[in-house]
């Protein structure tokens, strides 16, 4: 049984300009001690789909299920005991520390909140948590508007791991970073997945990024999984065509071309095309395309792509993506 398992889920919010459909039909799982990545531009629905995984938005439809429970219509008490094993790492460092208070409050209030009783407890534990995420023991003394981002990120990590889920959703964790705080912040992650056996769903917009150490990629687009498969097969055979701009878009000084950039604006997810809802912006649309709406489909094992012309396209652009000569 996997970790966590989504089926058919949907989160809508209702608007003055109608109904935004930002998870619109999304079903995937997360193994134990998996990885996953989940790509897609700013607007796509990746932080809605994070939030109403962990209960912070509610589901409108489907299922979650997590370690065998479906958890996506819990009330918040039935709920409490799972936040406990499913936390969050919040894209914003400046944003998601209260900053009225210590870093010693902002860390034992989760232990408080579920179960340990003994301030001496909750202190030590704390304590260790912050050397674990490489901050100096008079951390837990000093507020959050003392630390530079990165610090408050590694903050924000040492939160969301002092109660030892299994599972951390890390919603864009180092985009609001410089590039070489991005890669201690990506190195933290890695050690602590390998030292707490933890499972990450990993969120960005950046495929670089999730290229670090995502075992399995998910790509969305205006609410839904257009392509999933493991990185490498991600990157050496893409099916779907806005997964090859979004490869595209990953700099690479080797180049033999030059990426051309995605056409167009990402469409309203209160308007959504119909058919395909990516063939407005697709140089391969077809009529097929513009009427009929593609469903996820396996084209190898565990390689699903949600294309009507997958096969050809591929064909056609050979198996090598742009700059795929730079992986190593």
């Amino acid at each position: 049984m996997s970790l966590l398992q989504v089926s058919g889920l949907h989160t809508r919010y209702e608007t003055n300009d109608g109904v935004l459909r930002a998870v619109d039909g999304v079903s995937f799982a997360i193994e134990a001690g998996e990885t996953v990545g989940l790509v897609g531009e700013s607007g796509c629905g990746k932080s809605t789909l994070g939030k109403t995984l962990v209960g912070l938005v509610p589901a409108s439809e489907g299922e979650v299920t997590f370690d065998g429970a479906e958890i996506s219509h819990l009330s918040p008490a039935a709920l409490k005991p799972v936040r406990r094993r499913l936390q969050m790492i919040f894209q914003d460092p400046f944003g998601s520390l209260n900053p009225r208070q210590s870093i010693g409050q902002i860390l034992t209030a989760p232990l408080a909140v579920h179960g340990v009783r003994s301030a001496a407890e909750r202190r030590a534990q704390a304590l260790a948590m912050v050397r674990r995420v490489g901050l100096p023991d008079d951390t837990l003394q000093r507020f959050p508007h003392e630390f530079s981002g990165g610090q408050r990120q590694r903050i924000g990590v040492a939160r969301a791991l002092i109660l030892a889920p299994q599972l951390v959703v890390c919603d864009e964790p180092v985009s609001a970073l410089d590039l070489s705080i991005q890669a201690q912040i990506l190195n933290l992650l890695v050690e602590m997945k390998s030292e707490l056996d933890l499972a990450y769903l990993f969120v960005s917009h950046d495929l670089s990024v999730v290229r670090y150490f995502a075992d399995r990629v998910l790509v969305m687009y205006l609410g839904r999984i257009v392509e999933s498969a493991t990185y490498d097969t991600i990157w050496s055979r893409p099916r779907h065509p806005y997964t090859r701009a979004l490869m595209e878009a990953v700099p690479d000084p080797l180049r033999r071309r030059t990426a051309a950039p995605l056409s167009g604006d990402l469409p309203s997810a209160r308007n959504v095309p119909s058919g395909c809802r990516f063939h407005p912006r697709c140089p391969f649309a077809t009529d097929l395309c513009r009427s009929a709406d593609p469903a996820l489909r396996s084209v190898e094992p565990g390689h699903e792509v949600a294309c009507h012309h997958a096969e050809a396209i591929f064909a056609a652009a050979g198996a090598t993506p742009p700059g795929a000569a730079t992986v190593h």
